[in-house]
């Protein structure tokens, strides 16, 4: 009897410290926010709010890892991979909602492997033309487009500026030529000086040139106006119910509890209400969204299959 209580009292020692360990409150450590782009942008932007925010909140040490490659894909299997403690968070774009119908061989999936924590934050896409271009608006542009070859620049093949453009001619039964860019930054000075008609790029970056009258504004694609830009309509004026719009948001690894996720979700969602933060997003273009994790795996699964149809019907291939 002796030698039993002895074994149940080593059995009960040598499970405390898992139970304390699985018990820990979080965050019970530093904290990674990956971003899948490389540094600069609205995106790396955005996380850095975050980072300082999160550390006063948490009282630990929040920090930004930048693993940029293959349209956000490698950031993101980094966090796919990690362990689901919420102690790993990824920030995801638009692209994280099209890769799985443009890319092949994903290295993981994007529906099982992930939760979302929020949707953070959104940013107007506008088409803009040159100013050569005998079209001011929206319905002159597709009455020209049916009777003339046009040609549009993106930031790159599968972006979500492409595939918005994409969706743009699908809807309006045009036919625009794509032409890619590695970035946008070669496809301003071409778009401005007429060697192309079109651009499509976040409205943010457009707007100097469109103030100066280096490009002419032709639509958003939000469905509202935005506060920055309120005289450029919408393309749902012309084309009712078309949306597309670039968004910011954060995820983490399946498995990660649950409680940890909400946790997660409802202190981003309260840095997004703080004056401050809302400003700079403001200056950048963003706005702030901030939803729960369930709203966004919803959106999540609603956007795969829409994005799914656009790549098929435009044929779009990854850079």
């Amino acid at each position: 009897m002796k030698i039993l209580k002895n074994l149940l009292a080593a059995a009960a020692c040598a499970v405390l410290p898992f139970a304390a360990s699985a018990q820990a409150p979080f965050p019970s450590k530093p904290v990674t926010i990956v971003v899948p782009n490389a540094p600069g942008g609205a995106i790396d932007i955005l996380a850095r709010l975050l980072e300082k925010n999160l550390s006063e909140t948490w009282k630990q040490p929040v920090i930004v890892q930048y693993k940029p490659g293959a349209g956000t894909v490698m950031g993101t299997d980094f966090v796919a991979k990690s362990a689901p403690d919420g102690h790993t968070i990824g920030m995801v774009i638009t692209g994280h909602m099209i890769n799985p119908s443009l890319r092949r061989n994903m290295p993981f999936d994007t529906l099982k492997d992930l939760s979302g924590v929020s949707l953070l934050a959104t940013s107007p896409i506008v088409l803009t033309a040159s100013p050569r271009l005998p079209a001011n608006n929206l319905p002159e542009l597709i009455a020209l487009a049916k009777k003339d070859k046009l040609s549009y620049a993106s930031p790159g093949s599968g972006s979500s500026m492409h595939l918005g453009a994409e969706l743009l001619k699908t809807t309006a039964g045009v036919e625009i030529l794509h032409t890619p860019y590695k970035g946008a930054g070669g496809a301003y000075p071409d778009v401005m000086a007429g060697r192309v008609d079109l651009l499509v790029d976040p409205l943010f970056s457009s707007l100097p040139h469109i103030k100066s009258g280096g490009l002419k504004p032709i639509a958003i694609m939000s469905a509202r106006r935005s506060p920055i830009a309120p005289n450029i309509p919408t393309v749902a004026e012309t084309l009712p119910g078309f949306v597309v719009e670039s968004v910011f948001g954060a995820v983490v690894p399946s498995g990660t509890p649950k409680d940890v996720v909400q946790r997660i979700s409802a202190d981003m969602n309260k840095v997004l209400q703080s004056a401050e933060v809302k400003q700079r997003m403001a200056d950048i273009g963003l706005t702030g969204v901030g939803n729960t994790p369930e709203q966004f795996d919803a959106y999540i699964r609603t956007e795969i299959p829409r994005w799914a149809q656009v790549v098929k019907a435009s044929g779009a291939t990854a850079d």
